[in-house]
């Protein structure tokens, strides 16, 4: 794909990933895209599917990439793909891990919805994931962050219906449109929740097997939330038999 002048609806070097492809016609893919100015969003390649193509080996999840495109719909052109240096998902657990970062996003996040902060998330989670054999608190850190992004930050200290700190000898409960509360209420999903489990996820530890056990539930409370019933197939990749 060669750069010419720009057109009306165009773009030109914008930071993105691929979160998601299918083939499209008979030798073009559909792109579901991640970028950092335009938030999700799908492109055509066209040709890129086709034997005699380059574009198929850099259009992969993980892969950053500067990205020009051309259209003034929801559905934009390609016109120039270029693939910029990142870290490898070698591990496969580190692999299954990014999918399902991957599928988050493409499920939940809206369409053309900017996240600056979040795709600086992103960045980060894929590099964490690339340097690490302990997947869980950056998968924890970054559901934060996406949840944050949808308006569903909360504070694991902070019990937001009496607005008082979390102690260590209380339980607390959970629900996805308040975060977490001292007192049961038609909304919560969750309850006996230990103050001294969130008082550590407060401070970052998620080394504790309380801790991790706490985040992990919640988390999954608030995405099965946000997905209202829709499946998310990358979590049957962790049920399977892997290596490294």
């Amino acid at each position: 794909m060669a750069r010419g002048n720009m057109t009306r609806g165009a773009q030109q070097q914008e930071p993105a990933y691929v979160i998601h492809r299918r083939p499209w016609r008979e030798t073009s893919l559909m792109v579901d895209l991640f970028t950092l100015n335009h938030g999700r969003m799908s492109a055509v390649a066209r040709g890129a599917n086709g034997s005699k193509s380059s574009l198929k080996a850099q259009l992969q999840p993980f892969q950053p990439l500067l990205l020009d495109w051309v259209g003034r719909g929801d559905l934009k052109t390609l016109t120039q793909v270029d693939v910029r240096d990142g870290p490898a998902l070698r591990r496969t657990l580190s692999l299954y891990s990014g999918l399902y970062l991957n599928e988050l996003l493409q499920r939940i996040l809206p369409q053309a919805d900017p996240h600056q902060t979040l795709f600086a998330a992103y960045i980060e989670a894929l590099a964490l994931l690339a340097d690490t054999l302990d997947v869980e608190p950056v998968l924890r850190k970054f559901e934060q962050a996406f949840a944050a992004a949808l308006g569903y930050d909360f504070a694991w200290d902070l019990a937001t219906d009496t607005r008082e700190t979390v102690s260590a000898a209380h339980t607390y409960c959970y629900d996805p449109e308040q975060g977490i509360v001292a007192a049961v209420s038609a909304g919560v999903r969750l309850q006996n929740l230990p103050g001294e489990a969130l008082l550590a996820l407060a401070g970052g530890d998620y080394d504790a097997t309380a801790s991790r056990r706490i985040s992990k539930r919640v988390m999954r409370v608030l995405t099965d939330y946000l997905l209202q019933g829709r499946p998310l197939n990358s979590r049957s990749l962790f049920s399977h038999p892997r290596g490294e």
